[in-house]
């Protein structure tokens, strides 16, 4: 494994849940391809310096892939800019521009005891070789030369690459068309080609179901109709109505910044006869019935003309919402803040387009492979290892829950996976843990949101507190823990990265104190991937999902950490929802506001009356005496103070949540000094999982989102 790094295809819970049903689709025996861009650099591979975060590309290709298969054969024209002109034939042809072309390199897909294999399927992009400049080059203006191989060749350079400049917003929004485009041209071809001479367009989709991942893939909407109506000769209303039953929405977030807004000159210079679709289909659904358009609270259109000053930008999720037919949030309470909030007026006009499809994660990667030897043990009081295709039979550990020989051989297998992990903070890190110590884990993203501030915040507390005892009383009134962060912080996202400091400078001090030991360590792994949750997930005790509130749309880690009898202290957010009901409230720690509450916290909040806890004073004010080195970290604890203005007023409310918090660690504490309590509340989780496969979700989309059945059932 150590020999083969992580493709740098995706990022966070996004990419790896497309991995997750990618497994389930092919184990299941759905046909199904998935559609990428095969990046060269990826996101970047994150580095812990004295300075916090920094980043360098990744290094995934250099000694290639040995799993794709280059298909130079099967390639696609994308087009970018140009103009569009209406034809004697009366179609729209947008001609001129800028052309690339769009290689596929696939990658197989196969199921677990299945034949069935199925394709991952990634674009390059290049220009053919006439593109190249030869007598530029000769005469020695060898940038010119090149200039529209190296234009193509860095669509596919790096995953989410910086958009704060024009020429980042203009590659990303290239990147978002190549997907589309080159993915819709290769479905459409399959199809022609199986269809023959009987080829009826009508039959498209009862063939085909595109699944769009997010808002990143939206364009598939305005593309799609453009190959019907400008190449294949529909008419308008054929290539709707074609469009809308074939297409489909995933939302994946509730975050504003996070649903997608395109400047519309942007996307006129690029891609102008998709703005003349789009603006034709803000007509149409303005014309959609019992729509209220004197209330702004029911406008339907793509477009955000509220305020006239500003300039006007294509709304994303909602052209999704419009073009599809189905949207599905991934958590019950996130789908339910999606018809109730986000897409409100859409789920008053189709309420039925609306469902839930709570995420799920495979089963035979987050605990056969990472997890043999919990694997075995569960095999073996289960009686088989049918659980890995039917997760339903995890169900039958619960009988066993008090068993001292089964709880012996699960603390045997949970401590020889912290045993490596051990291995792995000493040689990422330089730091030696304890593995008796209880091993506290919170990898994700690093967001605000997901606060991580919160959780070293807590950490600091109990460090102060530490240091306030005697070393008798330290052991006594503290179980030792080793908290262990991981995430990226997005480049140009400040404020992530100083909290990656600060929790980079609080190890530093924490971990070399004589007067604590073992009793508190506090590590960050770096460049936290795929491979280092194998190893991190398994060995985990505790692990922290413990975002704000409502703001959560599923999480899948949470989901991996159940599976491996990992007890999760958590908000009442995303899928934390369900798998409290799951696994029993008594083996779940609870704290923190409730989502109908945060609107009104925040509007407390606005009008100066919330009084913070004197716990969460004392523990800023600890942070800023200096006891954590030289580094300023005013603008890290402002953010938590005001009541108004950007960046500040502690929009995630930590403050609120703080003593919670801090209550409900005591009560881990707690629970942990009892290991036969503990041990049963682990095999409790695990047993508690069986929701949360993805091949249940798969077939849930299947059945309700795509109208289809396996082809043959394992």
């Amino acid at each position: 494994m150590s020999e083969e790094p992580d493709p740098a295809l995706g990022n966070g819970g996004l990419g790896r849940l497309a991995s997750c049903f990618l497994d389930s689709m092919a184990t299941l025996n759905y046909p199904a391809w998935g559609y990428g861009l095969r990046y060269r650099y990826g996101l970047f591979k994150q580095i812990i310096t004295k300075d916090g975060q920094e980043e360098v590309a990744e290094n995934w290709l250099e000694m290639g892939n040995p799993w794709e298969i280059v298909r130079n054969d099967v390639s696609y024209p994308v087009k970018f800019y140009g103009k569009v002109v209406e034809g004697t034939d009366g179609r729209k042809h947008w001609i001129g521009g800028e052309n690339i072309k769009a290689v596929a390199h696939d990658v197989p897909i196969p199921g677990y005891k299945t034949k069935t294999t199925n394709n991952l399927r990634l674009w390059s992009t290049t220009v053919p070789s006439q593109n190249f400049d030869l007598g530029a080059f000769n005469a020695g203006d060898h940038a010119k030369a090149n200039e529209a191989h190296l234009n193509a060749e860095k669509i596919c350079h790096v995953l989410y690459p910086g958009d704060e400049s024009s020429e980042g917003k203009i590659l990303r929004l290239k990147q978002q068309y190549t997907l589309c485009s080159a993915s819709l041209q290769d479905i459409i071809s399959r199809f022609e080609s199986r269809a023959g001479d009987s080829l009826n367009w009508e039959d498209f989709p009862s063939k085909v179901a595109v699944q769009m991942n997010d808002t990143h893939p939206t364009l598939c909407i305005p593309e799609l109709m453009r190959i019907l109506m400008d190449i294949k000769g529909l008419s308008w209303n054929e290539a709707w109505s074609i469009t809308e039953r074939t297409v489909a929405y995933t939302n994946h977030t509730v975050l504003p910044e996070a649903l997608e807004k395109w400047s519309l000159d942007i996307m006129q210079k690029l891609l102008p006869r998709h703005v003349e679709i789009i603006e034709t289909i803000d007509e149409e659904s303005e014309e959609a019935p019992d729509a209220e358009k004197e209330d702004p609270e029911y406008e339907l259109d793509p477009f955000a003309k509220y305020d006239p000053q500003l300039p006007r930008v294509v709304r994303m999720a909602n052209l999704c919402v419009v073009g599809g037919h189905s949207v599905n949030g991934v958590a019950e309470i996130h789908s339910e803040i999606v018809k109730q909030d986000v897409f409100n007026s859409f789920y008053e006009m189709w309420p039925t387009k609306f469902q839930n499809k709570t995420n799920g994660v495979t089963p035979r990667r987050w605990i056969r492979f990472c997890n043999p030897e919990l694997s075995a043990i569960i095999s073996k009081w289960i009686g088989s290892d049918d659980w890995i295709l039917n997760t339903d039979k995890l169900a039958g550990l619960k009988k066993f829950a008090d068993d001292e020989d089964l709880q012996s051989e699960w603390r045997t297998a949970k401590r020889n996976n912290k045993m490596k992990v051990v291995s792995l903070i000493r040689d990422k890190t330089g730091y030696v843990v304890s593995p008796d110590a209880m091993f506290d884990v919170q990898v994700k993203r690093i967001h605000e949101y997901k606060r991580q501030l919160l959780n070293i915040l807590g950490i600091v507390y109990r460090y102060k507190k530490m240091k306030e005892m005697s070393a008798k009383d330290r052991i006594k009134s503290f179980v030792p823990r080793v908290c262990i962060f991981g995430g990226k912080a997005f480049a140009t996202y400040v404020q992530a990265k100083r909290i990656v400091k600060f929790i980079t400078d609080v190890a530093a001090t924490v971990n070399y104190d004589p007067d604590i030991g073992d009793l508190l360590k506090v590590v960050f792994v770096p460049d936290y991937n795929v491979s280092v949750a194998e190893k991190l997930i398994p060995a985990s005790e505790l692990s922290q999902h413990i975002s704000t509130a409502g703001m959560e749309a599923s999480g899948t880690s949470n989901m991996k950490f159940a599976m491996n009898g990992c007890i999760l202290i958590g908000t009442l957010d995303g899928a934390n929802v369900e798998i409290r009901e799951e696994v029993g409230e008594e083996n779940f720690f609870l704290f923190g506001a409730h989502a109908p509450e945060i609107a009104g916290l925040r509007q407390e909040r606005a009008e100066g009356k919330f009084v913070p806890d004197p716990r969460f004073e004392e523990v800023k004010e600890y942070v800023r005496s200096g006891v954590f080195g030289t580094s300023n970290y005013d603008e890290l604890m402002g953010s938590l103070e005001g009541n108004e203005g950007y960046g500040r007023a502690d929009y995630f409310l930590v403050g609120k949540d703080f003593p919670s918090y801090i209550e409900c660690q005591e009560k881990v504490d707690e629970a942990y000094r009892d290991q036969k309590l503990w041990t049963r509340m682990s095999i409790l989780n695990t047993a508690g999982s069986p929701k949360f496969s993805s091949d249940r979700t798969i077939h849930e989309y299947a059945k309700d989102i795509w109208d289809i059945s396996p082809v043959i059932m394992p």
